[in-house]
């Protein structure tokens, strides 16, 4: 029988693992007997404030630009952005509108920059989405139960996905690993790093379980498709293919079991899982591993067809008939596995449900909508669809077609009106290395001025700005090192 959702979650509408959930309304008033309303409104109300931080920029910016020739333009723009932003603009690019043009791609970075450290900032020190000690705990331990030690997710770097680990599968973003691709295609190589940095600390510490424990590491690849418009709002790196997207992911996916066999002679020590994103309704599909380990195109189970086939059923109705269609779908998948792919699947008809009382069952940006592209490493605090496109690297020559693509979709959403690409290019550290925090300004700046030579015409001609900015690991702050908007405060911490 599955355990009760500890009282204190069940008050606040936080997550628990899928097995321990109830819902907090009747299902007729919730529209699923697996609806989390109470949890619905707290996602809500972060998606919600979020966006409208970010969609006050343009109107505000709007409103100064017809100023400009006014004798008190400077004061009153800065007022105009006190009131609309919160914050104050750079007087520099004010004082000689009435000379100059003004400077609106200039400002519009500015602008979105600011807005991105506060709303970072009020994400790490607020903890709109966060799980509680016990929370998390209850969810390593039914990830234990089910057979493993750790969930490592690489979806695609399109920012539609940027949300799946806590809205889509409802999961906790605090021990669930994420590290995006264009086209979900991970770093082999990187991977294989990942994996032995997880079995040292088994072997040496005992965490998250001990070798002894019999656990299992879980790699997950997301790809993702739209319902809407196949041919056009699909992956951009695979052409809007969903098939080569589906097999171009179970080859990274066999590639890197092949590579850690190679190389440790682990035999079973990786367990591979592949998951469909429809990024117009956050319904999934996922393909359980045939008997060789690996998943296959056409077995999956729906979670789009099995939300309207378990509306009308009771709570613990529902998650049988999950059950029963995830054995049929791949019987000679593990017991373990099929238990987590089944509160996968529970977990995503309660954000099929948010959309559907929220989105009307499907987002009116079903194409790209992202504000800023984030390259480097960190960026936890994104969760939101369409808020960012991912471009984790190290150089700038490693992640060149991350970074292609995502200057590209911003020559499509910004550059054609006018306006730039922002980029905010981070590195996270380890406060406990010595020297790390160095490190991580000094590759902050490397990559960063490798960015701009890499666009030089775009950087030359207004078209492309940059933030630079570190964060300590479990730190409440980004220190925001400069921006190409204003450089003279490079060094500076905010």
């Amino acid at each position: 029988m599955p355990r009760p959702m500890p009282a204190q979650g069940r008050a606040k509408g936080r997550m628990a693992t899928p097995e321990r959930r109830r819902t907090e309304r009747p299902a007729a008033e919730a529209d699923h007997p697996l609806a989390r309303v109470a949890e619905d409104e707290r996602l809500f109300t972060h998606e919600q404030g979020t966006r409208e931080a970010f969609d006050r920029i343009e109107p505000v910016l709007r409103r100064i630009a017809g100023m400009r020739e006014d004798a008190d333009f400077q004061q009153r723009a800065q007022a105009e952005a006190e009131a609309g932003l919160g914050f104050r603009l750079p007087e520099g690019l004010l004082k000689d509108a009435w000379i100059r043009s003004l400077d609106v791609p200039a400002l519009y970075a500015h602008a979105l920059f600011e807005t991105y450290r506060r709303w970072a900032e009020a994400f790490f020190t607020e903890g709109p989405l966060a799980a509680t000690e016990e929370e998390q705990a209850q969810f390593e331990e039914w990830l234990q139960e089910c057979g493993y030690h750790a969930l490592d997710l690489s979806p695609c770097s399109d920012g539609r996905l940027a949300h799946v680990i806590r809205y889509v599968l409802r999961l906790p973003v605090e021990t669930v690993r994420r590290k995006s691709f264009a086209g979900a295609l991970f770093d082999i190589e990187n991977g294989l790093q990942r994996w032995i940095r997880t079995e040292l600390g088994r072997y040496r510490h005992n965490e998250p379980t001990g070798p002894e424990a019999g656990t299992r590491y879980l790699k997950v690849a997301v790809y993702h498709f739209s319902s809407r418009d196949p041919a056009g709002q699909g992956c951009a790196a695979h052409g809007s293919d969903t098939d080569q997207a589906m097999r171009a992911a179970i080859e990274r996916l066999r590639d890197l079991r092949a590579t850690i066999d190679n190389s440790f002679c682990c035999g079973e020590a990786v367990e591979l899982l592949l998951v469909g994103l429809d990024t117009d309704t956050d319904a999934v599909r996922i393909h359980p591993p045939a008997a060789d380990g690996l998943p296959r195109p056409e077995v999956r189970v729906d979670a789009a067809s099995l939300f309207d086939e378990t509306r009308g059923l009771s709570e613990e109705g529902a998650r049988e008939r999950v059950r029963d269609r995830v054995a049929a779908a791949e019987p000679a998948a593990p017991a373990g596995l099929q238990r987590l792919v089944a509160g996968l699947l529970e977990n995503n008809l309660a954000q099929i449900a948010y959309v559907r009382r929220y989105h009307a069952g499907c987002y009116a940006d079903i194409g790209h909508q992202e504000r800023f592209v984030a390259v480097g490493r960190g960026f936890e605090e994104v969760q939101l669809r369409n808020l960012t496109y991912f471009a984790y690297l190290n150089t700038v020559e490693e992640g060149a077609p991350d970074l292609d693509v995502g200057v590209k979709i911003f020559s499509g959403l910004n550059v054609q009106r006018g306006l730039p690409v922002p980029v905010v290019v981070r590195f996270d550290y380890d406060g406990q290395v010595p020297g790390a925090r160095e490190r991580a300004v000094e590759q902050c700046r490397r990559v960063e001025a490798a960015l701009r030579q890499r666009y030089a015409d775009r950087v030359a001609a207004g078209e492309l700005h940059t933030l630079t900015a570190v964060r300590e690991l479990g730190g409440a702050t980004i220190e925001v090192l400069g921006s190409s908007v204003e450089p003279e405060t490079a060094g500076e911490a905010h």
